[in-house]
């Protein structure tokens, strides 16, 4: 794909695996910002190195650990995981396309979520726990040489934190805090990520997009 193709929110193949657009910056050489689906893990590379996909009914996909099947026509229920694929948001909405949001209140309507956006039935795909029998795997965009049965996918994922994506070197930007706060990785020990400036985090919360977004290798050249 060339730069100006790639948008947040799609859903792309990356090293044959089916991942999200988080963030684009041009600026940079690697400049397309992933999260892989699987399990939430966060990824940079360039817009040659993707493949995009558009997700539709009857697509099963493993998200966070767990699998789902996308359904059309069928409504949620409080708790229900959705997918936005037809976003049209009003003017105080700020969801965009491919969103996963956890739903809250239905009517006939629409759905409120968790993040409080009422979205509208025709705007998004339900994902139903599970993978149907007659879904279409998306997990992978060629298959044909994995050995991995997809009907045991999920119990084989047993370490939600076992791919450590973080690297020495990586710089990270804070956001859930009003001081801008921007630190390089400076060690690795087990599952804690040492920053500089004496930070200590944790692995699982510097992967949490809405706390931390990666900004750049200064050594990847």
């Amino acid at each position: 794909m060339k730069l100006y193709q790639v948008r947040k929110g799609q859903f792309v193949y990356f090293n044959n695996e089916l991942h999200k657009v988080y963030g684009v910056k041009p600026m940079y050489k690697f400049s397309v910002h992933l999260i892989k689906l699987r399990d939430l893990t966060q990824h940079i590379t360039n817009a040659a190195s993707v493949e995009r996909y558009i997700p539709k009914e009857n697509d099963s996909f493993i998200f966070d650990h767990k699998v789902y099947t996308l359904r059309n026509n069928q409504r949620p229920q409080a708790g229900d995981y959705i997918l936005i694929n037809n976003p049209a948001p009003d003017t105080l909405d700020h969801y965009s396309l491919n969103e996963i949001e956890v739903v809250e209140t239905v009517d006939n309507k629409g759905v409120i979520t968790s993040d409080l956006d009422g979205i509208k039935h025709n705007e998004y795909l339900l994902m139903v726990p599970g993978r149907a029998p007659d879904s279409h795997p998306i997990d992978y965009k060629d298959i044909a040489n994995l050995e991995e049965d997809f009907d045991d996918a999920l119990p084989q994922i047993v370490h939600p934190y076992g791919e450590l994506s973080a690297q020495l070197g990586d710089i990270y930007k804070k956001k859930d805090n009003d001081v801008l706060i921007e630190a390089m990785v400076i060690a690795i020990k087990g599952q804690t990520i040492y920053l500089g400036g004496g930070l200590e985090v944790p692995h699982e919360e510097l992967m949490n997009t809405d706390k931390w977004e990666f900004q750049y290798n200064p050594f990847n050249n």
